[in-house]
Parts: structure tokens; sequence; C-alpha cells
């Protein structure tokens, strides 16, 4: 049985696994539809038995986990690639560049880490139905996940959502429900459908698994880093849960006395969905108004996990930076051209932010600097497309071809 407590991320009280399901239940009743959420839960584990058990040379995992492996999906999830790309530092100026990347999980998202370990725990609680709301990837995540499991999927999106994500939800078999209006629209019905009709609510760090099972991205690259702590991490931000579940996982490697420092996060925005960047810059949060950005899977207006995504900036010495939605398509590019890899626009955010840091004492060209990359280029082609134009047909003959193949030349299109 995994040996942890919840804490409450507002007032420190810790509550035991079955006291408490979603928020702290004192500091949760002060939150309101329309901002962040208060009273947010954090799995604190065992340091000290982690400290000497934890083998490097036969990791067990399971340590670091709030839910029992019996308990697990028969989906694999995580372990996805982490490499090195010459080619990126090269282009963006920067000496050691890595990419992890998190588009190769089963829905083709970083998201499935989280509604991995939350049908984990609907499983463990013999829940039948997981509810969520999603601008897409939380919510193809969670279809997947329950597909396999066995379990009813119902999810609010907005009614923006791209088509790939909304055939996947689809084809997985959950119960999808359009909403006319924003994420946050979606988010406030999930958790009023929740408190009258039951069903395990997924949303992100209302649920205090989703920071576990995010983190364990984090964990990965400790150990595909040769147990190593990179300098850097860039990560796209929308609602802070990612971020401030990359911080958990070094948080808990530090406390359990493994690793000796902190990597420095860097939290990354689209330039119209930044309330959580101006938090960081200002100390002060304000919602993002008017979220309209090509990277929908960071749009939103009230992030989430706001407080816990600055604190894990502010913590691990990093900063914050904003990309427009021209920059976020020219880091999409880059990204595909120099190392293969097709990422949709909110995970080609941190290509952009890169770009914008070459030459910035903010970011030692030597540091090493790890890329997340949380979700695939599939997943929404839509706004790919924006920034490309497909070649025109030509005739069926060799004379065409090479005079169309000399006139993009002379162009400067390959």
């Amino acid at each position: 049985m995994p040996r942890f407590r919840y804490q409450c991320s507002s007032c420190g009280q810790r509550f035991r696994r079955e006291e408490v399901r979603y928020l702290c239940p004192q500091c949760g009743r002060d939150y309101r539809p329309g901002m962040p959420l208060t009273g947010v839960l954090e799995a604190q584990f065992d340091y000290g038995a982690i400290r000497k058990k934890f083998r490097k040379d036969k990791p067990d995992w399971s340590l670091f986990s709030a839910v029992e492996k019996r308990f697990f999906p028969p989906i694999p999830v995580g372990n996805t690639p982490f490499f090195q790309s010459v080619a990126l530092g090269d282009e963006l100026g920067f000496d050691s560049v890595w990419i992890k990347n998190d588009g190769l999980n089963p829905s083709a998202s970083l998201k499935d880490r989280a509604s991995f370990l939350v049908v984990a725990e609907a499983n463990r609680l013999k829940e039948r139905t997981i509810v969520a709301a999603s601008t897409g990837n939380a919510a193809s995540a969670l279809a997947a996940i329950c597909a396999a499991a066995g379990k009813r999927a119902l999810i609010f999106v907005p009614q923006n959502a791209p088509k790939a994500k909304l055939v996947q939800m689809i084809l997985y078999g959950a119960t999808v429900v359009p909403v006319k209006g924003t994420y946050d629209d979606a988010f406030r019905l999930s958790l009023e459908y929740t408190a009258k009709r039951g069903g395990l609510n997924r949303n992100t760090a209302y649920h205090p698994l989703t920071i576990e099972g995010k983190k364990t991205v984090g964990l990965e690259i400790w150990w595909q880093n040769n147990w190593r702590v990179p300098d850097a991490i860039l990560v796209p931000t929308g609602d802070g849960v990612i971020i401030g579940g990359v911080h958990k996982a070094f948080c808990d490697l530090k406390a359990a006395g493994l690793i000796p420092r902190l990597p420095r996060l860097l939290c990354v925005q689209a330039e119209k969905s930044n309330a959580i960047h101006r938090y960081v810059e200002t100390g002060c949060y304000e919602n993002a108004a008017h979220p309209d950005t090509v990277a929908d899977s960071i749009s939103v207006s009230i992030p989430s996990n706001a407080h816990l995504a600055r604190r894990a900036v502010l913590d691990s010495g990093g900063f914050s930076i904003t990309v427009s939605d021209d920059e976020i398509l020219e880091g999409q590019r880059i990204l595909a051209a120099r190392t293969g890899v097709f990422a949709e626009p909110a995970a080609s955010a941190v290509v952009a932010a890169l770009k914008k840091l070459r030459g910035s004492k903010r970011l030692l060209r030597k540091a090493q600097i790890v890329l997340l990359i949380t979700g695939h280029g599939l997943k929404d082609v839509e706004a790919a497309m924006r920034s490309i134009a497909l070649p025109a047909a030509v005739e069926p003959a060799l004379a065409a071809i090479e005079a169309a193949l000399e006139a993009r030349s002379a162009k400067g299109v390959r």
C-alpha cells in the first residue's frame, strides 16, 4: 500500500487517503467558479523509506505512486522518447537541446499520464463513470484510458475543440457533450454534474492525482538522463498542472535525497493566454481576458492550478515567457524540419520560446535544456495548415515535374 498523506497546498493540513477526494475540505470552500482552485492537494510520501528502498539498478517507481500497481489500467503509458537534437540546438543557438516527446503516448499527449492514474483510482474505488472538462487532450486521454479499462468517460468540451480530438473521443466510446462556451464554462459544468449526479471527477488539479500522474514525466526525464538533473525544462503552460507535476517530481526526488537540486522550470504561455505569466511576473493574479490562440491546448482564461504553477517557477529559480501565434507556428515548422517531431501548436510553443531566448543571459548557451513536447501535431492539422501551402498537382510527366520543382526552387520553396 502506498505510504502517503495528502497535504493542502494552501494551509498545510494533512489528510489520510480516504478522508478527502478532491480539494482541501477547509480551503476548498473558498473556491468559486471564475477563479483558480484553492486548497489543491499534493501527495506527500514517506521520503525516508524511498531513500532506503530506491535502487538505480532496479528502480521501483511504485514508491512514488499514490495508487497501487494492481489497479493500473491495461494500457502502456509513458516511457516516451528522450533524445538530444544537435540540429535543433544549432538552429536555436544552444549546445545541448533535448526532446522529451510525450506526443507518443497512446492518445498522443502527455495527459494520458494523468488519466491513467485517475482511472486507476476509479478502479480502486469501484467507480464506473469518470467525468472531465477539456479543450481536447485531457478528454482524448481519458476516453482512451477508459476504453482500455472498461469505464464510461463523460466529457464536456468547448464547442471550438479541434475536430481531430473530438473524433478521438468518440471513437474511444466516450460520451461527449460540446458546450456553447469556453473551457472554463465546461470546467464549471463538469463540477456541477459530479456534485449532483456522482462519478469521479478527473478535472485537472481539482483531482490531486492529475498532478501525481503528470509528475511521472519528470521522473522519466531524470531516469532517461542517466540519473542527472537537467539545467532547464521548458514547459508549455495552460492551466498549470503539467508544470506543477514536473516540479512535484523533482521535489519528491530531492526530498528523498536522490538529487541535489531542482531543474529551472520555464513557463511558456501564448501571448493571449498569459494569466500565469503575469502572475509570475507581477505577483498579482488576473484572468486572461481573451485567451484566443492557435495553441488550443494552452488556451485558458482561468488556469486552475495557477498558484502551484507560480510556485513551481519561483521555487526552481525559473521564469516565464510568452510567445505569439506566429512564433508558435514557426516553432512548429522548425521542430518538424530539424528533428522529425511533429508537435501540436501548444507543444511547439517551447521551441518558439527557446528561439526567442537565443543570446539572452536568462538561459546560458551551454546549459542542458529539455523541451517538453506535450502533444502530437496530428491532433490539430488545421492549425499547422495556417503556415504552409499544399503544392498543386502537376501533369504525370517527368518534364512537368522538373518544371514544377524548378519553379519552387526559384521561389525558395522545397
